[in-house]
This record gives C-alpha cells, sequence and structure tokens, in this order.
C-alpha cells in the first residue's frame, strides 16, 4: 500500500497546552470528508493500527486528523494532571482546529478508552455524522480494574506510580474520581446519531460484554463488527487494515462528501477532478466512481490506472461486450472472452498501409483469446465482429475535440 500525504500540526487545548497533530491525507488530493481520532489509554498517535486504519480510511477519500492526549507523545501538559474529562475536553479542542483550519469531523473513531471519550464528546459536536467505537469499555471505570493493586497506595497518599504496558505513569486520586463521575451508557442512550461498535471477542483487555452493554444502549441506526481473534491493540496489520475498510464502508452511509456536492453530470458526461498536487485524478460517471493516476517513477502515486490504461480497457471492454451480444444473438456457443491490449507509437515506415513515412502513429493491438465450442467460421466471424465495436470505430474515425472554457 502507497503512504499517504501526512501533515504534521499544533494546536492549543482548554489550559494552553501545545498539542501534537497529524493529518492523514488521500493521495494527490484533498479529503472527501474528515475523520477524528482518539487514540487509547496512555497510547499516543503513533500507534500502527491507527496509522494502518486512517491509510484505509485516506484510501477511501476519508482524510484523518489524529493526535496525543496532553501528556502524552508530542502534546505538553504532565499526564498526571489528566483525567477522562480533560481528554474530552482536548477532544473539543481538536474538532475546534479542525473546523477552524480545515473543515470539521464528520465521522469522529475512538479506541478503547479513546472511544469512551469519543462517545462522551460526539452529541456536542454539530458535524459528527457517525461515531466509530474499536474495543471501548462501556464505563470508564472499567480501567480501574488496572489500578486494582494501587487503590489504597492511591487513596492514602494520592497518588501511585503505575506499570502499563511496560511504562511507568503516575496516577493520581483525582484521575480515580474522575472516572467514577462519567457515564458514558448515558450518553450512548441519549447520542442519537449513527454507532458502529468494533470488538474482538477475545479482547484481553476489555472484554466483549462492554461491545454488548454499548450496543444495548444504543439506538438505532447501530451496527456491531467482530474482529474476530484480533487483540486489543489490533498488532496484526490485516485487522486494522480491515477496521479501516470496514469503517470507511460503514460511514459512507452517513457523511456526506464533497465529490457528492460538486458533482453535476448532464446525460453521459464524465467529471474528471485534478488537484494541486500530483496526477491523482477523482473520475465520475452518473452511477460510479473511480481513479486515474501515473506510476511512480513518471511523478505519480501509482494510485489508479494511467489515461493510456483507460483508453485500451474502453476498447478492450467494449470489444468483449460486442462479441458478447453478437455471439448470444447467434446462439453461438461462446464461453468467455479475454482480450490484451498494447499500445506504443511506431514510425510511419513501418506502417504498411501509411503514406508519409517520417512521422510517428499510434499503434494499438489487440490480442482476443476466444473460449468455447466454436467452429473455425465462427472464429473469423467473432474477430471480425471485434473490429466493429463502437469504441473500435470511434478511434478509427475522424474525431474532432472541443474545448470550452467554463
Amino acid at each position: 500500500m502507497n503512504r499517504m500525504i501526512q501533515k504534521r500540526v499544533h494546536f492549543k487545548n482548554k489550559n494552553g497546552y501545545s498539542l501534537s497533530g497529524l493529518l492523514q491525507f488521500p493521495s494527490g488530493g484533498k479529503p472527501n470528508s474528515y475523520a477524528l481520532f482518539a487514540h487509547c489509554f496512555t497510547c499516543t498517535k503513533n500507534l500502527k493500527a491507527i496509522n494502518h486504519i486512517g491509510n484505509a480510511l485516506a484510501e477511501n477519500g476519508i482524510g484523518v486528523f489524529k493526535f496525543d492526549f496532553t501528556g502524552l507523545g508530542g502534546s505538553e501538559g504532565e499526564f498526571s494532571e489528566t483525567n477522562f474529562s480533560s481528554n474530552v475536553e482536548d477532544i473539543f479542542a481538536a474538532c475546534k482546529f479542525m473546523k477552524n483550519e480545515y473543515n470539521s469531523p464528520s465521522i469522529m473513531i475512538g479506541h478503547s478508552l479513546g472511544g469512551s471519550a469519543v462517545l462522551s464528546a460526539a452529541s456536542k459536536i454539530d458535524s459528527c455524522k457517525a461515531i466509530v467505537t474499536i474495543g471501548s469499555p462501556s464505563t470508564p471505570t472499567h480501567l480501574g480494574k488496572h489500578f486494582q493493586d494501587h487503590y489504597c497506595e492511591i487513596e492514602e497518599k494520592g497518588e501511585a506510580e503505575v506499570n502499563i504496558g511496560g511504562r511507568s505513569f503516575k496516577i493520581k486520586k483525582q484521575f480515580m474520581d474522575d472516572l467514577k463521575n462519567q457515564s458514558v451508557l448515558k450518553e450512548v442512550e441519549n447520542l442519537k446519531k449513527p454507532l458502529l461498535i468494533m470488538h474482538a471477542p477475545f479482547d484481553k483487555i476489555v472484554g466483549i460484554s462492554n461491545a454488548e452493554e454499548l450496543y444495548v444502549a444504543a439506538k438505532h441506526p447501530k451496527s456491531f463488527i467482530s474482529l474476530d481473534d484480533a487483540d486489543h491493540l489490533l498488532s496484526n496489520s490485516d485487522d486494522s487494515f480491515y477496521a479501516g475498510k470496514v469503517i470507511a464502508s460503514w460511514a459512507s452511509k452517513y457523511i456526506e462528501s464533497r465529490g457528492d456536492k460538486q458533482i453535476d453530470l448532464k446525460g453521459n458526461q464524465v467529471l474528471v477532478e485534478t488537484f494541486e498536487k500530483g496526477f491523482f485524478s477523482n473520475v465520475s460517471t452518473n452511477d460510479h466512481h473511480f481513479v486515474a493516476d501515473e506510476p511512480e517513477f513518471f511523478g505519480g502515486t501509482n494510485k489508479g490506472p494511467t489515461p493510456y490504461d483507460l483508453l485500451l480497457a474502453a476498447l478492450g471492454t467494449c470489444t468483449n461486450m460486442t462479441l458478447r451480444m453478437y455471439a448470444d444473438r447467434k446462439e453461438i456457443a461462446l464461453e468467455r472472452v479475454i482480450t490484451r491490449l498494447n499500445h506504443e507509437k511506431i514510425h510511419i515506415e513501418d506502417c504498411e498501409d501509411c503514406e508519409e513515412k517520417d512521422k510517428k502513429i499510434d499503434l494499438i493491438t489487440k490480442e482476443i483469446e476466444l473460449h468455447g465450442d466454436l467452429t473455425e467460421e465462427q472464429i473469423e466471424r467473432l474477430l471480425e465482429i471485434a473490429d466493429k465495436c463502437p469504441v473500435h470505430r470511434t478511434l478509427k474515425s475522424d474525431i474532432k475535440i472541443e474545448t470550452k472554457k467554463v
């Protein structure tokens, strides 16, 4: 998979601390929409799973903004002074930054405790049209089980050093008290926004029962996707890429893309949109959307077929469709057609039918492979028909192309 375009940014939170963020853009262009990603407890935006999910979303035209909560990763502040409530405030600050500098998030995604924070914030983010949680607890107090051996020390001294994932963190009493005051399930009951809950059945950090409680509390539209044998951190890249693809597909029903606003096609028009950098282009018809690009050695990002690939594809598909139609009408036992096409520039001197010998022309060759119980006579006739397809005749005719300014 090709790397996405990334941009590092910084923004201020409610308390004036500079938080570190990273934007992942689709290669070659602006996103159709934006997603905000909140990472898990004590993690950072650089978690591989988050990067993989971001890449999968960007592949589908969705820009992803991920950031480090206060006191973690590249963000300022003391982690020991933070709590669940401050994480929610950081999410609000991130959304404000996105609104001012780019576009407000229409998708909010949270992993583990980040999912709980997203659920608490989402109802207050007007731009949010869809919410996704990944391995998230139904209540933040679930986190307390990781500190149960330190309860007494935290109560007596007001703080304790706790080992989390091989790293030492200072947890203060105010953090534990804040967790007790949260009611994520009540937020979910009143959410009134589409929710996708993703959870692995054998998650050893946050049990699957949490997903059940979230699902029962949520109102429709709500969905659940099992992450099968994935671990809590989605360490296997296949699991995180899969999660990203599913999120993109699911969210497409609820978000309004930039492309949806701009496409205004009449009749058989085709719209091609190319952006400020590179060759990557979005191609839209009335009913379909795909992309075009150039290979990396030519300055592109190789995210789609080249213009000449598309030209050959148009001729090849038209050839095969014409043969299929003819065979069906004549009741010929044609089972399968394989057409291989190639384009090159040749000197006219190599062209037997050309009069001018000092120029180059375009040569397209078609190799057609026919399968089925066919006679030699039927094969010869089918090859004749292949050159009568509409695109073939268009390419062979005198073509006039008019360019107009809009």
